[in-house]
C-alpha cells in the first residue's frame, strides 16, 4: 500500500532539514514552511493513496451540498462505520434540505435516536430553516457563512466548503490533528497552528479530495494506537516515525473524572390497562437531551435507600399532572437498576415500578407526557437508556423486570 508512494522530496541519506532547503542544524520547517516542490510531492503522494484505498461512502462524488453537510454534522465525534445506516436512514426520511426544514423536531429526533450527541440532530434542523429563510434554501458555499449557522465549527465549515464547493479551505478534524502532529512531532499543536500547516497543503485544484484523504488517512492508517506506517503513503515526511514518538503524537488528554450521578425512575402504570401501558414525560428544550421522551425520574442523592420514596412522590405528582390527584399508587416494585455512560457523566438509574388503582390510562394532549405500550414506541425520541428500560419492560414483562416488592398501600 504505502511502499509503493515513496516521496520524491526527500533525498536519500539526507535529513528532512536539508532536503527542505534549510541551514544545517537549524530546526525543520512546518509545511507552510516547505518549498513548493515538497508540499506538491506531498500532495501527489498523498492523493495517490486516497484514489486506489479511498472508501466507497454515499456522500461521496454527490454533487449536492446537502448530503455533505449532513454526514459532516453526523461524523463529529462519531466514527463511519457507526453513521453509515443512520446516514441512510436520514437521507430516506429527509432526502433534501426542504424537507428536513419542514420536519417537526420529534421526527427529526427520532430518526437520529440511537446516534447520541442529540444537539447536533437539533442544531441541523434549525441550520435548514436558517438556509431556507436567509439563504432561499441553498447551501451556501462560503466557509464564513457556513460558520454562523448552528453547531457549523470551523471543521465542519472547511469540509463542505472544500468538497461541495471546491473552496481551498483547511478542515481538521482529530483525524487531521494526529496527521500532523506526527509529520511535525509535535506533542501539542494548537489549532491555529494545525490550520495554518493545513491551509499551506490545500491545493487549489481538487481542495475537496485532498481534505477527504487526510482525513482517510488519520482513520485508516495513521491511527490513534498501532499506527501502520509501513502503509503510510507520506511517511518519509513523518519526523515523529523517524523519531520513534509515533504512538504519543499528539500527546493524549488528561482524562478528567466522570461524576456518577443517580436518579430515582417513576415507571408508572394504569393498573386496569390490558396492554400494560407506562407513562413518559418530554424533557425541556433545553440542557442534555432536550425535546425526547423519557420514563420519569429525579435526581437523588448518593443515598440509594431514599430513591423508592422519592419515585412514589414524583408518580403521585404526574398523576396530578393528569388531572388524577385522587388516584392513588397500590403497589411499588424494584425494578432491576441500570447504569449508562453519557461522554460527562455516568448515569445510575434506579426504576420503581409503579402500579396505580387507575381503571385505563387517562388520555392528554400528548405534549408534555404521554401514555405508551412498552414494546410499541415506534420513531418516539428516546434516549438509549430509557429504550432500554422500556425493552425490558416489553420482552420481561413487568413482573420478570422487577426485583421485589417494595411497600404497598392498604387497599380500601
Amino acid at each position: 500500500m504505502g511502499d509503493t508512494h515513496s516521496s520524491p522530496s526527500i533525498i536519500p541519506g539526507t535529513s528532512d532539514a536539508e532536503s527542505s532547503g534549510a541551514p544545517a542544524g537549524s530546526p525543520a520547517p512546518s509545511p507552510d514552511e516547505w518549498p513548493g516542490s515538497r508540499r506538491e510531492a506531498f500532495r501527489c503522494d498523498l492523493l495517490a493513496f486516497f484514489r486506489e484505498h479511498r472508501r466507497d461512502l454515499p456522500w461521496r462524488d454527490e454533487g449536492d451540498p446537502y448530503p455533505v453537510l449532513v454526514s459532516e454534522v453526523m461524523l463529529q465525534q462519531t466514527r463511519v462505520e457507526t453513521a453509515l445506516p443512520y446516514f441512510e436512514r436520514w437521507m430516506e426520511r429527509f432526502p433534501s434540505l426542504e424537507a428536513l426544514a419542514a420536519a417537526q423536531m420529534e421526527e427529526v429526533l427520532g430518526v437520529w435516536q440511537g446516534l447520541g450527541y442529540y444537539t447536533r440532530a437539533r442544531n441541523l434542523h434549525r441550520s435548514a430553516r436558517e438556509i431556507r429563510q436567509r439563504y432561499g434554501g441553498e447551501i451556501p458555499g462560503d466557509p464564513e457563512e457556513l460558520r454562523t449557522l448552528p453547531g457549523v465549527g470551523p471543521y465542519t465549515a472547511g469540509a463542505v466548503a472544500s468538497i461541495a464547493f471546491g473552496a481551498r479551505v483547511p478542515a481538521v478534524d482529530g483525524n487531521v490533528k494526529r496527521v500532523l502532529a506526527r509529520i511535525m512531532d509535535d506533542p501539542d499543536p494548537g489549532q491555529g497552528l494545525l490550520s495554518r500547516w493545513a491551509g499551506a497543503l490545500v491545493p487549489v485544484d481538487e481542495p475537496g479530495e485532498f481534505n477527504q484523504a487526510l482525513m482517510e488517512l488519520g482513520s485508516l492508517v495513521c491511527r490513534p494506537r498501532s499506527p501502520d506506517c509501513e502503509a503510510c503513503p507520506v511517511a518519509s515526511y513523518c519526523r515523529a516515525r523517524a523519531a520513534g514518538t509515533q504512538a504519543d503524537r499528539p500527546r493524549p488528554a488528561r482524562r478528567k473524572g466522570v461524576p456518577l450521578i443517580r436518579e430515582a425512575v417513576a415507571v408508572v402504570r394504569a393498573g386496569g390497562d390490558s396492554e400494560g401501558r407506562v407513562l413518559l414525560r418530554r424533557r425541556e428544550d433545553r440542557g442534555l437531551l432536550a425535546g425526547m421522551w423519557e420514563l420519569p425520574g429525579r435526581r437523588i442523592e448518593k443515598d440509594e435507600d431514599r430513591a423508592e420514596e422519592e419515585a412514589r412522590a414524583l408518580g403521585q405528582a404526574l398523576l396530578a399532572t393528569l388531572g388524577e390527584e385522587r388516584a392513588e399508587i397500590r403497589d411499588v416494585s424494584r425494578m432491576q437498576p441500570l447504569e449508562h455512560a453519557f461522554s460527562h457523566r455516568r448515569m445510575r438509574y434506579l426504576p420503581f415500578l409503579l402500579r396505580t388503582e387507575l381503571a385505563s390510562a387517562p388520555t392528554g394532549d400528548g405534549r408534555a407526557l404521554r401514555w405508551v405500550v412498552p414494546g410499541r414506541t415506534g420513531d418516539l425520541p428516546l434516549p438509549a437508556a430509557q429504550r432500554k428500560l422500556l425493552v425490558r419492560l416489553a420482552t420481561d414483562g413487568p413482573t420478570r423486570a422487577q426485583l421485589g416488592t417494595g411497600t404497598s398501600t392498604q387497599e380500601k
